[in-house]
């Protein structure tokens, strides 16, 4: 026997053999639609008895395996069904004849055998044969199952009486020997009178005694001769017999102890319409059912057919371990004959099975190592592939996983063998894909995301190269290119440098013929390949949603009641709300895009290949909006660092958008990667709400472009920053061009200006404008251009930072009080060679000409079309950095008297701190030329301003200021009064530059009381007229000259009384003053004048006269007398005016 059968189970023994086979041509879609049919029926309950009829059905038989039928009957063919197609009676003896040619090949062993026609009609299909069964079609053959019962009663019939003629011979001691085909020339001339010759034929008569109680359900009686064909054969040494006789031992237990069967689901036999043995409760248990053996109750030929009497010494039935020692037995001596080698490999997989069952997977392993080196005749291809996939199963049966792989993966290889005409590709690639399990191999990507990496990577690459190759070799370029890519990005870690540059060549190879997709591909078999996202190529370490650029930026419009709140609580805090809102935090992102707006996610990613990786049409993923992605390309140097790639799209509609992941094309290959499966990334949320359109602002200005970066505390963001150069005090005119470069009307503009903080001192406002001039325009459709002008006023302290102190004396500019390294004395006469070179020095040394910064913010808050329906607005700021260059200083301020009581003199010392000629002028006075680092006085004749007229601060601002403060803003008052009315102005004719000069910052108290009106307003009138001292009053010498006192008190308090002396004198000009005139000028009553008490806002006066005797020119002096009432008020509040009185002759 030459073929084995690697699908026996041990429960094949009791099985009848029958073969169902075509005759003539029959296509093989009608053969096996009736083989299935009949394989339908493979067990029969025996009528009238418990026992069972199992069949075994084979469409493909050896006649040389039939020869082994002697020694286990289940090797026999018993039964033969043909079936064949007959469409006329003249071809049915033809037919017929090949019946008969067909059961001449198994003829010595058939019980039984059938025809099935199909086709025929008429009266050949109408006679009764009791072989044949005539059917019209395929279709119409409602009786075929009957049919087959019927047959395997036969074979019962027949088999029954077999068993019943062996167990009853009555021929006296000539017991026939049973024997194999190799053994037939061995014993010719052999002594058949021998005592071992007839124990031989005993023993094996015995045996095949057993086989027939077997198959004919008599599996006590099968034990019981079983037993005693080992003792008869085991004594005479016949080794081979004695292997079978303990394999029947063993199957017959098997079949005791595990009734469902050993083969899977083809080898399961239960019974149908009848009920086990009363024994069967008991065939788990370990020597359950003993059965004692009598060698004395034998008959003559050693066979006796009463075995009930045969109970009492020696166990009938092995209990599960004792099978696999019998088997071992039988193996061994199967091993024992070369030509037994199909029969010890068929035992070696029966033993498999059976501790398959017994989960003892250590010992089946040794059973079926022994059946690999189990040698037999030459193998063809096929048998090989059979054979490698048998043991594959069985490896895996008993949980060998890989070892099973092992098998499978030769038996792949075997498929397409050099010997092989017409390789099997297709055969060798699904046997390739069944040992992916066992070397722990998955062919969905997202299984090699989940911990560390399972098997051993080696054997994996090997296994998928051999995939890549056998899908090429198949002619399926798309499953090359899948498999490939599941090579390189499972096994990236584990490939060299020259893998890596191999792998990838390859790939870009196939995928130049057929680009890698994410379709799922679907295999004949029904397998599908999921897609292969190059999740690694490149890797991704951070994924972030970038807000939009502060200019571009959306802002909601604050309501009346504040921001509104996303949860609606009582409660100020609460640790539920405060965890839900943390929940939402993480995946909603605070900011919004704008729709039509380009928007942007940034990726942190680096390169791990030792080459440059060329990434193209890298785009975003997304879902919830429509989204128009703009796909990038980019290159990354062979094994960088992390790399920052920033992916940019526009979304077309509102609503929530989540960011999926991100697609690629690498290597041909297209990638969808989403951020689920992409391991270790960090990313701080990936949905966002996108808002209606807004419009877009462009402005542009006059004025370039500033290096310096304006770095706010309020953490705005400033999208153009523009610089100017000033003069302390000059204005120049900002004109700004705002122009609407999106696609929505631009209706709302609002423009606020933040002056940043600054230790400089500025007086006014820096910025001013018009809106409303703009506004006239709007609302401004896109692509059009409003224009905006602002005017920028730099105004800062114009005092000397140094507080230097300067006088002037006749000769010219003079300083005093300072020594000659003072650095003013260098400002005053300025030399080049004598500058310092370096800004900085020159600042700490108190340089006078070091520049001033001021930095302001204009924000531009604009919105239209549909997002200002919503209630949004974008805020565009401009940054304004301006560098004061100093203009003049004014070193000194003082005050000088007038001759008026209502003016007084303003001293002004005025330096040039530029570099170029400048004037100086103050009202309509002429203009003062002051050359570059020249200082000169300026006097200014002003009337005395009455500050009780400046409005005090605000209410609320003044309840809660300090004094101090409170003093300080009533100065600034002062002075921005006092400034205005100077109306200082300086003009650098080279440069045609022009501005203002403030006294701001520059008053003391002191000089504010001298330029203030005092609260008494004290008026002195000769004759009716008021006095001005600049004019002398004319009087006539001998005339009474009437005085008058008049006091208006503009004090909140009331005043007075007073007590007034008028003393007259003389001023010879020479610094001498004569009060000796008593001969002079003559009183008309007294020289001393009395006022009452006057109240706020009232008047009084007094009266009086005077006569003077002599011309000349005179002056009163008009003397307070000091009491309690003059000494609470201040002396300032005393300033009389000087009387100028000339004396003339009396006309005739």
């Amino acid at each position: 026997m030459s073929v084995p059968d690697y699908m026996q189970c041990a429960e094949d023994h009791q099985t009848l053999l029958v073969v169902v086979q075509p005759v003539g041509i029959v296509s093989e879609e009608n053969f096996f639609r009736i083989y299935r049919r009949i394989c339908a029926v493979s067990q029969l309950s025996v009528r009238d008895s418990q026992r069972a009829l199992f069949i075994r059905y084979r469409h493909h038989y050896p006649p040389e395996n039939n020869e082994w039928g002697d020694l286990q009957t289940h090797r026999k063919v018993v039964g033969l069904i043909t079936i064949t197609d007959c469409f006329s009676a003249k071809d049915w003896p033809q037919t017929f004849e090949k019946f008969h040619v067909q059961k001449e090949i198994y003829g010595a062993t058939l019980y039984d055998s059938r025809l099935f026609v199909f086709g025929l009609q008429g009266d050949v299909a109408e006679q009764p044969r009791p072989d044949v069964a005539f059917y019209p079609s395929y279709e119409d053959c409602d009786s075929v199952e009957k049919r087959i019962e019927d047959f395997i009663e036969s074979l019962f019939i027949v088999l029954e009486s077999k068993r019943l003629d062996r167990a009853t011979d009555k021929s006296g001691d000539k017991i026939p020997l049973l024997c194999v085909p190799f053994e037939k020339k061995d014993f010719v001339g052999l002594d058949t009178d021998s005592r071992h010759y007839k124990k031989r034929c005993q023993g094996r008569m015995r045996k095949h005694v057993g086989d027939l109680c077997l198959q004919a359900g008599m599996l006590q009686d099968a034990l019981v001769h079983y037993h005693m064909s080992v003792e008869l054969l085991r004594s005479v040494n016949d080794f081979l017999w004695l292997g079978a006789a303990l394999e029947g031992l063993c199957s017959a237990s098997v079949i005791h102890h595990y009734p469902g069967g050993t083969g899977g689901k083809t080898g399961a036999r239960r019974l149908q319409g009848s009920s086990l043995p009363s024994e069967a409760a008991n065939r788990h248990r370990p020597g359950a059912q003993e059965v004692l053996i009598d060698p004395g109750a034998l008959t003559t030929n050693g066979i006796n057919p009463d075995t009930s009497t045969e109970i009492g010494r020696t166990k009938n039935c092995l209990s599960p371990e004792d099978i696999i020692d019998k088997y071992k037995e039988a193996i061994s001596y199967y091993s024992k004959y070369k030509n037994a080698g199909v029969i010890e490999l068929e035992a070696c997989v029966k033993a498999v099975r059976v501790l398959a069952i017994q989960k003892r997977g250590m010992e089946a392993s040794e059973f079926l190592q022994n059946a690999v080196y189990i040698n037999l005749r030459q193998l063809s291809e096929e048998e090989k592939i059979q054979r490698y996939s048998i043991l594959s199963e069985l490896y895996e049966l008993i949980g060998f996983h890989r070892k099973s792989a092992f098998f499978k993966r030769v038996a792949a290889m075997q498929c397409v063998a050099p010997s092989i005409a017409e390789p099997g590709w297709r055969a060798c690639y699904k046997l390739l894909l069944e040992t992916l399990p066992g070397y722990s191999l998955s062919l969905d990507p997202k299984d090699f995301n989940k911990g560390t990496h399972r098997g051993w990577a080696a054997v994996q690459m090997r296994l998928l190269h051999e995939l890549v190759y056998a899908s090429r070799r198949m002619g399926n370029p798309a499953l090359s290119v899948r498999h490939l890519s599941f090579l390189l990005q499972t096994m990236l870690d584990f490939l060299s440098d020259q893998e890596k540059k191999d792998v990838t060549q390859s790939l870009e190879n196939y995928t130049s013929k057929c680009p890698g997709t994410m379709e799922l591909i679907t295999l004949p078999d029904g397998l599908t390949l999921p897609p292969v996202p190059f999740t690694k190529l490149p890797i991704v370490r951070c994924v972030k949603l970038l807000s939009l650029p502060a200019s571009l930026r959306p802002q909601k419009v604050k309501s009346l009641l504040g921001q509104n709140m996303s949860i609606k609580s009582p409660f100020i805090y609460s640790p539920i709300i405060a965890h839900t809102r943390g929940e939402e935090h993480g995946k909603k992102i605070d900011f919004q895009w704008v729709q039509g707006d380009v928007c942007e996610v940034q990726l942190m990613v680096y390169n791990p290949m030792p080459f440059e990786l060329r990434v193209e049409n890298m785009g975003l993923l997304t879902s919830g909006v429509e989204f128009e992605s703009l796909p990038a390309a980019l290159s990354l140097p062979a094994e960088s660092g992390l790399y920052p790639v920033t992916l940019v799209g526009v979304p077309q509609t509102t609503g929530m958008i989540t960011v999926n992941g991100y697609h690629t094309t690498v290597f041909g290959v297209f990638s969808d990667c989403l951020l689920d499966n992409l391991p270790g990334v960090k990313t701080s949320g990936s949905t966002v709400e996108v808002i209606p359109a807004l419009p877009r602002l462009q402005i542009s200005t006059s004025l370039p472009r500033s290096a310096h970066s304006l770095q706010p505390s309020s953490g705005d963001e400033i999208s153009t920053n523009v610089s100017v150069q000033l003069y302390n005090g000059e204005t120049q005119q900002l004109t700004i061009t705002l122009e609407n470069i999106g696609l929505e009307p631009l209706e709302q503009l609002e423009v606020t200006s933040k002056l940043l903080t600054t230790k400089e001192k500025l007086y006014g406002d820096l910025l001013s404008w018009r809106l409303e001039e703009t506004l006239v325009q709007f609302p401004l459709q896109p692509g059009k251009v409003a224009i905006f002008t602002i005017n920028i006023k730099a105004k800062l302290d114009f005092s000397c930072q140094e507080n230097l102190l300067q006088d002037l004396s006749d000769d010219g500019i003079s300083v005093s009080g300072f020594p000659l390294s003072s650095p003013f004395r260098q400002v005053v006469r300025p030399r080049v060679e004598n500058r310092p070179t370096n800004p900085a020095e020159s600042s700490k040394t108190g340089d006078l000409s070091h520049l001033k910064t001021l930095e302001a913010i204009l924000n531009f808050k604009y919105s239209g079309g549909p997002g200002q329906v919503d209630g949004y607005y974008r805020n565009l700021a401009l940054g304004l950095h301006v560098e004061v260059e100093p203009s003049v200083f004014f070193t000194r301020v003082s005050t000088l008297p007038a001759t008026s009581t209502r003016q007084c003199h303003l001293l002004l010392d005025v330096f040039n701190s530029t570099e170029h000629e400048l004037t100086v002028c103050a009202r309509s006075n002429a203009e003062l030329v002051l050359h570059a680092g020249e200082c000169q006085r300026l006097a200014i004749q002003v009337d005395k301003f009455d500050f009780e007229s400046v409005p005090e601060p605000p209410g609320e601002k003044g309840q809660f200021a300090s004094p101090k403060q409170l003093e300080e803003e009533r100065q600034e008052a002062c002075g921005l009064e006092i400034s205005s009315k100077l109306d200082i102005r300086w003009r650098i004719p080279s440069l045609k530059r022009s501005g203002e000069a403030s006294v701001e910052g520059l008053l003391n108290q002191l000089v504010l009381e001298h330029l203030q009106l005092a609260p008494l307003q004290w008026d002195v009138l000769v004759d009716g007229q008021l006095c001005d001292c600049e004019v002398a009053t004319a009087c006539q010498v001998g005339d009474p000259v009437s005085l008058e006192v008049r006091l208006t008190n503009r004090s909140p308090r009331s005043v007075g009384p007073f007590a007034l002396t008028v003393v007259p004198f003389q001023d010879h000009q020479n610094g001498v003053h004569n009060y000796n005139l008593h001969d002079v000028i003559s009183f008309v009553g007294s020289s001393t004048f009395y006022l009452d008490a006057v109240q706020p806002s009232g008047q009084s006066a007094c009266l009086g006269a005077l006569l003077f005797l002599y011309t000349g020119d005179f002056f009163l002096h008009i003397r307070f007398h000091e009491d309690s009432k003059s000494k609470e008020l201040p002396p300032s509040w005393f300033c009389l005016p000087s009387v100028h009185l000339r004396a003339l002759e009396a006309q005739a």
